[in-house]
């Protein structure tokens, strides 16, 4: 059995710390107060005995609680009160200095909270520890220095999240949509170097993903770039290939009619297309950024956002080539091709491709077989969302999320054009809706006191998201060129402050949300699944988006609602949770809660319910949410994975589809590694030899939008092995 220091390593469980805690305090106490050397070693025996029969690693802290449990059980109150003296005494010593033991232990790979941090992380190599380390130090300084008392202890509460602490310290924010077209067209600096309008499509994809390694080094969050932005480069390839087969031709003396000379032509673009498509596909998920990971890149295919019929046409090349690369997946140490990570891709259903008498309706069919084969792409609706995204001159809007999720608000520029790319989200604060109808149902259930403890909450997340903004403004352009100075985001004076693009509806702050599934059935006692359940559910995201209007409306800084992609916060929040109000049924029982307002993993729900109920939802979290549903092995039955996708166009905005693609370097599984509770923890397990080394297993699941390849914490990893089929 293990349990969890407070330095984050994990160790075998001994009995014998307990009895020896609760010795000392034995004998600080009176001797007529006294227990005998049996009753203490009820009291270790019973905890151990509590702990086994949880299904994952306790914490010390958890394990005190229980400690003190028992002593007070068996009435011996002054020891009780000498052993709670003596963890505050300790806490006040070790809180002196933490910070060193948890870079010491994240060097040694022990750190089993960091370890799990982040799925796309490996805390093994070099330059995530690094880092890690750097991380550490700013969340030191971030709590002690650079943020109010009363946000520090309500994140640490786990009664909202502070993001990316980690990356506070220094003036960096969250997520972009790089304006790529700028970039190619107009030319940008990349490390001094000036990098000219490409002359060919293999060039261009070369220079995207510099670009793309150079932002991810410049901010944390997300980034997404468009397909339609390199479609250009194909007619300028087409040109300079024509005239090199013109001149080979020339040179040998032979003569070729224009139909063969254009199908040789076409022929060598095909050839550099699949060359460039596949420097993206491999740079980026072998390129390492300053944070020790590859980017997160979402890459957008729209095809009605090409402005001709033959860029159309163009980009419908690029897009194929995408899809089958894609399908084909990326080779493993062993040789063995498995699902990528990245990029995200994300794919636009339209009119142009819907149905089966659509011009590209094969890329939908092609996008299908690579939604079951690797898991991607996802899906935009552009019907339902040029219905929800309206700007201020009254026009629907189609663009791509910054990342995994994260929207930005409808915006249209000084020369009342509508504006994404060169946007930006500046940072996350969560509140945990699930602490609020705790902390006002402690007593019974009390909806009025619900909105009084939500309107608090929700002024304390407001105060946080300020410091957010604050932190940002001022920041000169020199703090990230290729963000501010040559075309990612902006193109700004050296020396000039960033502080414009931080107001007036240009960048984003996001108000994100967890727990709602919880949240409604511990104040109305039904589930988001029943016509109460929804109906208060709907009034939570309301009240979120009214809150965002009225300070966007005071401050001229657009506030949004967004779906926080939960990951290892899921866990942190359970936990606090338990701690602050014990296990509920169907609140508090788990090891993690409900992300944003999806319906709860456990539930018995059709695919086509459970997105006609979450669009509901959707619509009201404005600045990010996906919807996802729970498949099978669907690589026999694309039929099925097409009527989802027209559901989809029909129904919701953004959704996509969870399917399974593992391998087993052991025996050459090819198919579902399954979670197994071992040694009184949650294991991923090989179904075919019994594997469960993590080294020697590739294991790829979508638990916030992006696909995570580097394992999980316990609390996420509960919540996968929970997940039910929707289809």
């Amino acid at each position: 059995m293990k349990i969890i220091k407070r330095n984050k390593q994990e160790v075998e469980f001994d009995i014998t710390k307990i009895v020896n805690a609760v010795t000392k305090a034995n004998n600080a106490a009176k001797e007529s107060e006294r227990m005998t050397p049996t009753q203490i070693m009820r009291i270790a025996d019973s905890v151990m005995k509590q702990c086994e029969k949880v299904s994952r690693a306790l914490s010390v802290e958890e394990i005190q609680d229980l400690v003190e449990k028992q002593i007070m059980a068996h009435g011996a109150y002054e020891v009780a009160k000498l052993y709670i003296t003596y963890r505050y005494t300790r806490s006040l010593i070790r809180q002196s200095n933490t910070t060193d033991a948890s870079i010491l232990t994240l060097i040694e790979c022990n750190n089993e909270e960091l370890k799990q941090e982040n799925s796309n992380k490996n805390p093994t190599v070099n330059s995530v520890q690094r880092d890690y380390m750097a991380g550490e130090v700013s969340k030191d300084i971030t709590q002690r220095i650079l943020l109010p008392a009363d946000v520090v202890e309500a994140h640490n509460q786990g009664i909202i999240h502070f993001h990316d602490s980690d990356y506070f310290a220094q003036h960096m924010h969250n997520c972009d949509l790089v304006n790529l077209e700028d970039m190619l067209q107009n030319g940008t600096v990349i490390s001094g170097t000036m990098i000219e309008k490409p002359h060919s499509f293999s060039t261009a994809c070369n220079i995207a993903t510099q670009i793309i390694a150079q932002v991810a080094s410049n901010q944390y969050g997300g980034q997404s770039i468009s397909l339609t932005h390199l479609a250009p480069f194909v007619q300028v390839s087409r040109d300079k290939i024509r005239k090199i087969v013109t001149k080979e031709m020339e040179d040998i003396g032979a003569r070729i009619d224009e139909e063969k000379l254009s199908a040789l032509v076409e022929k060598r673009l095909k050839e550099e297309i699949e060359r460039g498509v596949q420097t993206i596909q491999y740079q980026v998920v072998t390129l390492l950024t300053t944070n020790g990971q590859a980017p997160f890149v979402t890459v957008f295919m729209y095809l009605n956002e090409a402005k001709d019929p033959q860029l159309k046409r163009d980009l419908a090349m690029i897009i194929e080539e995408v899809l089958k690369q894609r399908i084909k997946g990326v080779k493993n140490e062993s040789g063995v091709y498995v699902t990528p990570a990245f990029p995200k891709l994300i794919y636009v259903l339209e009119e142009d491709n819907i149905y089966k008498d659509s011009p590209y309706y094969y890329l939908t069919e092609l996008s299908a077989k690579c939604t079951a084969k690797r898991m991607v792409p996802d899906y935009i609706s552009e019907k339902v969302m040029l219905k929800l995204k309206i700007d201020k001159n009254g026009n629907g809007n189609c663009y791509t999320c910054m990342g995994c999720r994260s929207f930005l608000t409808p915006y249209v520029d000084e020369n009342g054009q509508p504006k994404y790319y060169g946007r930006f989200n500046q940072g996350v604060v969560t509140i945990n809706l699930v602490d609020v109808a705790c902390t006002a149902c402690s007593e019974s259930r009390d909806e009025e006191k619900f909105w009084k403890v939500l309107d608090e909450r929700l002024e304390l997340c407001h105060k946080a998201l300020r410091c957010r903004h604050d932190r940002l403004a001022g920041t000169l352009s020199d703090a990230a060129p290729i963000l501010w100075q040559h075309g990612a985001l902006a193109r700004l004076q050296k020396g000039e402050p960033i502080t414009k693009l931080l107001y007036g509806g240009y960048s984003t702050l996001s108000l994100g949300y967890a727990g709602l599934w919880e949240c409604v059935y511990e104040v109305k006692g039904k589930k988001l699944t029943e016509a109460e359940g929804e109906e208060f559910g709907l009034r939570v995201m309301q009240a979120l988006n009214d809150a965002c209007a009225k300070w966007k409306k005071e401050e001229n800084i657009d506030y949004s609602i967004y779906g926080t992609p939960l990951e290892s916060t899921t866990y942190k929040f359970a936990k606090s949770l338990q701690r602050r109000f014990g296990i509920i049924p169907g609140v508090t029982d788990k090891n993690y809660i409900t992300n944003s307002y999806h319906i709860h993993v456990t539930e018995k729900i059709d695919a086509f319910k459970k997105l006609s109920l979450e669009s509901k939802f959707q619509r009201l979290s404005p600045g990010g949410a996906i919807s996802y549903i729970e498949v099978p092995d669907m690589q026999n039955n694309i039929d099925a994975v097409v009527d989802v996708m027209r559901y989809i166009y029909d129904n919701i905005m953004y959704a996509e589809l969870n399917t399974k693609s593992d391998y087993c370097q052991v025996c050459g599984f090819d198919g579902e590694i399954k979670i197994e509770e071992r040694d009184h923890k949650l294991t991923w397990v090989c179904p075919q030899c019994g594997n469960d080394d993590e080294n020697k297993l590739n294991v790829a699941r979508r638990t916030c939008g992006y696909i995570g390849t580097q394992f999980w914490n316990q609390g996420r990893t509960q919540e996968i092995k929970e997940r039910v089929l929707h289809l």
